[in-house]
């Protein structure tokens, strides 16, 4: 299995939002999950999972 540069950037973005997930899918109650993209310079973009706190991402934009 080969692995894209994109794809090895993105891996801890996919980790952290299914982590995430596992999180709200356990939890007794209610749970929100946002994902945000905004477009940066240089070819880039910031993801920003919203869930409780931010964790935000800086990753290249496929070409």
């Amino acid at each position: 299995m080969t692995t894209t540069g994109i794809d090895y950037q993105t891996d801890p973005v996919k980790n952290k939002l299914l982590e995430l997930l596992d999180d709200v899918l356990r939890h007794d109650g209610f749970g929100d999950i946002r994902v945000e993209v905004k477009i940066l310079k240089r070819k880039q973009k910031e993801v920003i999972i919203h869930c409780g706190k931010q964790y935000r991402f800086i990753v290249d934009a496929p070409a």
